[in-house]
């Protein structure tokens, strides 16, 4: 049977949700607003729990309205809370970004889609620099109102940077 290994927020309650609608062994890691900081401890757990499991897949979920994620582009009042501020910086410029350079009534699953995809690098790149056997990574986003998990927008989507000739 297919292991899974989800990082979600907890503010989500997404566990019950995914269980339901992926039928194979899941496991979860937890970060407000999945801004999980990839040290070496957290690595160190991480690859633990990849060999001791047998983990065939990693993937990062939140939901489209996000507690966190909300709090982030609004008031920040949860600023405080240890993490949350880098967290609430990049939220703000990546607003700045989406509001900038695209005409969409979405930003918020554009700014969620940006975010997911800055994980998955960074989570791939920590493996790859601990030797740690790379398995296929991913991301979605759960439209609680549709009950629905939807791909992010693909990394090249996402650019923090681009340039029209």
């Amino acid at each position: 049977m297919q292991k899974h290994l989800y990082f979600i927020c907890p503010t989500d309650h997404l566990e019950p949700v995914i269980d339901r609608a992926f039928k194979r062994v899941n496991y979860f890691y937890s970060s407000l607003g999945n801004s999980i900081m990839f040290d070496a401890d957290t690595v160190g757990q991480i690859s633990m729990l990849l060999e001791t499991k047998e983990i065939d897949t990693i993937s990062f979920i939140l939901a489209n309205d996000n507690r966190i994620i909300k709090d982030g582009l609004g008031q920040q009042e949860y600023v405080h809370i240890a993490g949350l501020n880098t967290l609430y910086k990049q939220i703000k410029s990546q607003k700045k970004d989406a509001e900038i350079s695209w005409q969409t009534p979405d930003h918020q699953f554009l700014i969620l889609s940006y975010h997911l995809n800055n994980k998955i690098k960074e989570l791939k790149r920590v493996l790859q620099r601990q030797h740690i056997e790379q398995r296929p990574i991913q991301a979605k986003i759960y439209r609680r109102h549709q009950q629905q998990f939807n791909d992010i927008y693909l990394d090249m989507v996402c650019r923090e940077h681009f340039a029209l000739n």
